[in-house]
């Protein structure tokens, strides 16, 4: 439970603290004393956003704390934070003059979502404001789960959700991905055959110019070989016939003169070679053939390479070696692509049937509780003054999961006899909200291990008997949990364990909000005060002793 509330430096509160009990604990004030401020101080220890502007001195941090008294059941949520447990533990925020937000437990810095997650297992704050949560589909699920006893069911499931549809995104992604990556791949095919088809391994681009160039120029060729083998082979006139000649004269000179005999065995050897090239070129002109097929075959190997160079804007055989692999692996990763998506879907149809059998399971406890839930409800409406009033839950079955389960809920409710159920947010009053949440709280508060429960105004637009039977579910919902009440109603406020007083104070010049508890005298003017005003009668004294009793 609450045991106790710090705040300072915070909007009209200088320094504020205050020792709460168990039991029904009641605040009362008048309207722009402060009540609101220390609600909004509470909101920040459940992980609500801090304002700058909260702060009253710019020169100081602004501080807030709420003590709780927790049980052993706490234990594991400390030890998996890696905190302190303590019997009274202290949840502490801090606002800078920066605007910077600081959170603590029992003095060791948390995330706010720590904060959040632990606060929220310990006080729920509802204001008059907030009956809107009747409408939410959310809440509703949340009001018949509770009394349903499937609070750790739910809580599974939407873990196993949360993993599902986690699972689905991805396979959407990675199927987006597949398909993008299809379109792209459908022209990188294009492009790996086109680099397969021309055998790059074994291509081999210089032979293939050189062969190219032969054929186009086999005319050429042929006519300037046989124009050489003619100078050189012509009878008596030809290079061969001089070249011999001389090797003649020379031979006969080395014979005259050892001196002479290695040069005549330089010209001898360069003779016989000589031969031997002519007749290589004899035989090089008459072998020349040219053939259309191979010259057409050719030219078409070439353009493609060279079109490829250009396409892929490289330079060399080598570079489009590196392409075509590069093409070849990538191929590869796309069918990576497909046996991820093929397991995802494995593991979303597993995680499907899973939760199609925790929702049905859920389905049939819900369906087992809505008549008791229906009871007590109307039971709790007539006795604050909905005599007529009926509620009525409907589930409706949905093809698709949903955060709870495979079905819609929705909450109707009638407030007068002769009239249709309507769902509750057409038909329901302003002065009917507060009665209709109060009793699904005080539902919901029975099968919850809440221990804190603060109701700001959710009396408000009551009085008389209505507000007397508000005051009596009230203490009764006192008996199971702590809960703390900010009303304007005499009837409420005499229910009280403890009250206590929010007023606005004026010192050294400046006004201040603060709280007070009072003791019995001051709570019996207190009651007094809300019924007859600021003026106190004997008739209001009394009617409040008579609350009191």
């Amino acid at each position: 439970m609450l045991s106790r509330i710090f705040i300072q430096n915070f909007a009209l509160i200088d320094s504020l603290e205050i020792t709460l009990n168990k039991g029904l604990q009641v605040i009362t004030g008048e309207t722009g004393a402060g009540k609101s401020i220390i609600l909004g101080a509470l909101r920040l220890i459940l992980g609500e956003r801090a304002d700058v502007k909260s702060i009253q001195s710019s020169e100081t941090k602004s501080v807030v704390e709420a003590e709780f008294i927790v049980n052993d059941h706490f234990k594991s949520f400390f030890e998996e934070n890696d905190l302190d447990f303590d019997i009274n533990t202290v949840i502490r925020r801090e606002i800078l003059p920066t605007g910077k937000s600081r959170a603590f437990i029992n003095d060791v810095p948390v995330t706010l979502e720590t904060l959040k997650i632990l606060s929220s297992k310990l006080i729920d704050i509802h204001s008059q404001f907030e009956t809107s949560n009747l409408f939410d589909e959310e809440y509703q699920f949340k009001m018949i789960d509770g009394l349903s006893k499937n609070k750790t069911l739910i809580f599974n499931y939407q873990e196993d959700f949360f993993v599902y549809k986690k699972l689905v995104k991805e396979l959407a992604d990675y199927k987006i991905q597949l398909s993008e990556g299809n379109k792209e791949n459908d022209y990188k095919n294009f492009l790996l055959e086109e680099l397969t088809e021309l055998n790059l391994d074994e291509f081999d681009l210089e032979d293939i110019q050189n062969q190219l160039s032969r054929q186009e120029n086999a005319e050429t060729i042929v006519e300037n070989l046989s124009l050489i083998f003619t100078k050189m082979d012509q009878e008596e006139i030809g290079v061969l016939d001089s070249l011999l000649d001389i090797k003649n004269k020379l031979a006969k000179v080395a014979a005259l003169s050892h001196q002479y005999s290695k040069l005549n065995q330089r010209f001898e050897e360069n003779f016989v070679e000589l031969k031997d090239l002519v007749f290589d070129l004899q035989n090089e002109a008459e072998n020349m053939e040219t053939n259309p097929e191979t010259l057409v075959d050719l030219t078409a190997q070439l353009n493609k390479m060279n079109a490829l160079f250009l396409k892929h804007k490289v330079n060399s055989v080598a570079e489009l070696i590196e392409i075509r692999d590069q093409l070849e692996r990538e191929q590869t990763g796309f069918a990576d692509l497909e046996n991820v998506i093929s397991k995802l879907e494995k593991k979303i149809e597993t995680a499907s049937e899973k939760l199609e059998k925790t929702a049905a399971i859920l389905s049939e406890n819900r369906k087992k509780s809505i008549p008791n839930f229906v009871k007590k409800t109307e039971q709790l409406l007539h006795q604050l003054g909905l005599e007529k009033a009926k509620i009525e839950i409907q589930l409706t079955h949905l093809e698709n999961l949903t955060a709870f389960g495979k079905e819609h809920i929705q909450l109707l409710f009638q407030a007068n006899s002769g009239f249709p159920l309507k769902p509750i947010q057409t038909a329901i009053s302003g002065g009917e909200r507060s009665r209709v949440m109060l009793s699904i709280k005080k539902l919901m508060a029975e099968n919850s291990e809440l221990p804190t429960l603060i109701l700001d105004e959710i009396d408000t637009g009551v009085s008389g008997k209505v507000a007397e039977e508000i005051g009596n579910v009230m203490k009764e919902m006192s008996e199971n949990m702590q809960l703390i009440v900010i009303t304007h109603l005499a009837q409420v406020a005499a229910k009280g364990n403890n009250n206590y007083k929010v007023l606005k104070r004026e010192i050294s010049g400046k006004t201040q909000s603060t709280i007070i508890p009072l003791d019995q005298e001051e709570k019996l003017q207190e009651i007094a005060q809300l019924l007859s005003g600021s003026k106190i009668t004997e008739a209001a004294i009394s009617q409040a002793k008579e609350l009191m009793k």
